[in-house]
């Protein structure tokens, strides 16, 4: 525990992981001289402790949270090779995943289904829920510890493929996923990242498969991480009913997305779950305040969504 310049820093914690926090004790302070004078702290606490959360900043708009965002992190990036729908707010600066209210959203690394992701992931909460709507985090770091020896070896040798299904009314459209309604824009992108795709294949009106890392070692702290999103995509982490529905109505080969060891042999529901618990049981869950703002390394720390009652509402931006 200690103080900065009015600023009182303390942790939120679960086991062997943390997450830093920095409260404000002046309601009137200004937050973007404070962030442009402790940037470089900020980036050194970020590789420590894998997320950082700014609370009591004195932030309410969207365009403030932009400019808190572009101090640390001036280079944004746009959504392409979307997963979950989005909306954007305005420059780089996009709604969180907006999925139904009653379901949760499993903690990942963003885009580790690719072979590019963001450095950061910026989070700002403009409108708190009733009830729910936290937004969990796990250390990826620890999530790599605890997994048997004998799971991360296969993974780690095999890596993980990702295929996808698109078809009007299904999931993402392909003019969604590729920001564009181009099949040049999207087969020039594909080919760019050893994404192979074939259009107009059964069902399906663009079928897309590629092979993508299970770990990561950090570029600056040397650790190892897990970083893949296998337990998302596959077909297990959705439930039993819309699971039989989904292969009765498709069959295995054109489910809407699946993941498979990357030489295509299936993956075992035992691992996964077992990964699955991983997270659960590492995983750090604290309650929004409005004008929070949390920044993440993506890599070192995961992330997810709690279901919840009432409107919500937070922001998001990559870096």
């Amino acid at each position: 525990m200690g103080e900065i310049y009015g600023v009182r820093e303390s942790y939120i914690q679960r086991g062997n992981s943390r997450i830093l926090v920095f409260e404000s004790l002046e309601n009137n302070k200004d937050p973007f001289r404070w962030i442009y004078d402790y940037k470089g702290m900020l980036e050194e606490q970020l590789l420590k402790y894998g997320g950082v959360l700014l609370r009591n900043f004195n932030v309410r708009a969207v365009s403030e949270f932009n400019k808190i965002v572009q101090i640390i992190s001036p280079n944004l990036l746009d959504y392409v090779y979307r997963s979950t729908p989005r909306t954007r707010l305005g420059g780089k600066i996009y709604t969180a995943t907006e999925y139904p209210a009653d379901r949760i959203i499993p903690l990942h690394n963003e885009n580790a289904y690719s072979r590019s992701w963001p450095e950061k992931i910026f989070f700002f909460s403009i409108l708190v829920a009733d009830h729910g709507g936290e937004t969990p985090i796990v250390d990826s770091r620890h999530v790599y510890n605890r997994i048997d020896s004998r799971v991360k070896d296969r993974f780690e040798e095999k890596g993980v493929l990702y295929v996808r299904n698109y078809r009007l009314g299904m999931d993402l459209s392909w003019q969604e996923v590729f920001q564009t309604r181009n099949r040049e824009e999207v087969e020039s992108y594909c080919t760019k990242n050893d994404i192979t795709f074939a259009w107009d294949c059964g069902p399906s009106e663009l079928i897309t498969r590629q092979v993508c890392q299970a770990s990561l070692v950090h570029p600056q702290t040397q650790e190892k991480v897990w970083f893949n999103q296998a337990h998302l995509f596959h077909v297990s982490s959705i439930d039993s009913e819309s699971k039989a529905s989904l292969i009765k109505e498709y069959g295995l080969d054109y489910l809407p997305r699946n993941a498979f060891y990357g030489d295509g042999s299936p993956l075992e529901e035992e691992v996964l779950n077992h990964i699955r618990r991983i997270y659960e049981d590492e995983k750090i869950v604290f309650g929004w305040k409005r004008g929070d703002i949390m920044v993440l390394d993506n890599r070192l720390m995961a992330h997810g969504r709690q279901p919840f009652k009432g409107e919500r509402k937070v922001a998001v931006a990559m870096a």
